[in-house]
């Protein structure tokens, strides 16, 4: 069904990897967030589409985890539209 969601914090994070900021993830970063909380495959090139169109990403490159799921949330549903 829906694949585990592991989320790093700072308590246990492993030695070599860093910890996610939810309100400052990567694409790269929010693409496997998403793909592992839904279970499907989620590209890059999807969340860069969606971040683009929603003037998500921040000068630093990142974007907000729950500004993206609060776009998506007010979209328009139009029965064509894949975004994830």
């Amino acid at each position: 069904m829906f694949g585990a969601l592991s989320v790093v914090t700072e308590t246990n994070a492993p030695m070599d990897q860093k910890p996610l900021k939810i309100t400052a993830l990567s694409v790269a970063d929010l693409a496997r967030v998403l793909a592992s909380a839904s279970g499907r495959e989620i590209t890059e090139e999807q969340v860069q589409e969606v971040a683009e169109r929603g003037n998500l990403i921040r000068s630093d490159g990142t974007i907000s985890l729950l500004e993206y799921a609060a776009f998506l949330l007010r979209e328009p549903v139009n029965g064509t539209s894949k975004s994830p």
